[in-house]
């Protein structure tokens, strides 16, 4: 159901690091990536792909070791972002799944991971479980390139011997919070990620990462060690992480959701998510959105699907998060009709992005602002301050799709 289609080419890698010396650089590095839709997808409907992560991520974020086990399948995702990423010197070549929601960095899936000068293999095995896809092999700490100023000595590397699931992609390159890769690797509690690492050597002044996306498949980029004021319209608002659990154990925050004068999810916790493609949101939340809008139900998308009369009627979807208002618009709320038979839908359909997490309010993880929401809203997930923050761009109330 989902062909295998490049939406985006690749960008390139725009760097702002200029200072040479020792000490902590206050500037940032910004890297480029690509979104394409997942040919690996098309055993789900794009509705039924996010709900699977989600309900993982609820499970596995009950726990306080992963036990070897992520917390979700990234390999279902409909929409996939990756980056060219180096290994070694001389560096080898390696496209990584980029995502916010896992923390360890592996290659190996389709190209072998190749030693060279700078590899150490460390004795440890490494082993993830992603739900339908998973890797095993061992670990290495070695050189990870991710441009000429963002250059990391030292990192820890999985290097896959067996994995399922990843057949178009050489691996992750993980930029979750840290304790989620507790009990993945054997012999230590848990492995500094590649931020992590990029802070405590100097790289970055601020252990913080930057999200930018654009509606339609425009494209996208990472900044580490804080943000892109040329990618934003407004201040960063920043709230801070939740201490609710589920989903404390992600990138998550506290909000409330309304739309128009209609209270559709009171304030509650959930999480900022890359990989999740659509907006999920509690099941009495997502019925009373569905009720709003007149929506029904497209069998083969698993989307809600509206009228061009309802369309011209939808009012806006406000996300209370922290006192101030981000608001979807209604071409914000639809999926890009261009990319309808992407999905396994149809080309003149209207279809929502907002869709059923699964599980009722209470949860503690009773939404996920994916990738439909970050398209409209610049993101940073700060980990030295504990908190996500985000601002408004010249996409947020863009007509584009």
């Amino acid at each position: 159901m989902f062909p295998s289609k490049t939406l985006l080419s690749t960008v390139l890698i725009a760097l702002s690091v200029v200072d040479a010396s020792p000490v902590r650089r206050e500037s940032s590095s910004t890297l480029g990536f690509t979104a394409r839709v997942n040919a690996r997808a098309d055993t789900l409907n794009i509705a039924a792909a996010d709900r699977a992560r989600a309900q993982a991520m609820q499970r596995f974020g009950n726990t306080n070791k992963r036990a070897g086990s992520s917390s979700f399948s990234i390999t279902n995702a409909a929409t996939v972002y990756t980056a060219q990423v180096g290994v070694g010197s001389p560096a080898n070549q390696y496209t990584l799944l980029i995502d916010t929601g896992s923390s360890n960095t592996w290659v190996g899936a389709t190209t072998p991971y190749k030693t060279t000068s700078t590899s150490v293999n460390t004795g440890n095995s490494v082993s993830v479980n992603y739900g339908s896809g998973s890797f095993s092999g061992e670990e290495y700490l070695d050189t990870v390139t991710l441009s000429s100023g963002l250059v990391i000595t030292g990192q820890s590397i999985g290097a896959a011997k067996t994995s399922t699931g990843f057949t178009n992609f050489d691996g992750i390159l993980g930029v979750g919070p840290t304790d989620l890769t507790q009990g993945t690797v054997s012999n230590v509690d848990s492995v500094p990620t590649v931020t992590d690492n990029l802070y405590s050597k100097g790289t970055i002044g601020t252990e913080a990462l930057g999200v930018y996306f654009a509606p339609g498949g425009s494209a996208g980029e990472l900044t580490f060690g804080g943000s892109d004021s040329s990618k934003t319209t407004s201040s960063i608002n920043y709230v801070p992480l939740t201490t609710t659990s589920p989903a404390s154990s992600y990138w998550g925050i506290d909000q409330s959701i309304t739309y128009g004068n209609t209270n559709i999810l009171s304030a509650t916790a959930g999480i900022v998510d890359t990989g999740t493609t659509l907006i999920l949101i509690a099941t009495d939340a997502f019925q009373k959105y569905q009720s709003a809008t007149g929506a029904t139900v497209d069998n083969n998308t698993g989307l809600l699907m509206i009228t061009s009369a309802q369309y011209a009627n939808l009012q806006t979807l406000n996300f209370n998060i922290g006192g101030v208002n981000y608001g979807l618009t209604a071409n914000a709320q639809i999926w890009p009709r261009s990319l309808n038979t992407d999905i396994g839908g149809s080309s003149d359909s209207i279809y929502l992005i907002v869709n059923d997490i699964g599980s009722p309010s209470g949860s503690g993880l009773d939404f996920i602002n994916g990738y439909s929401f970050l398209q409209r809203f610049y993101s940073v997930f700060d980990t030295t301050n504990h908190r996500v923050g985000f601002a408004t761009t010249s996409s947020t109330s863009a007509t584009s799709n």
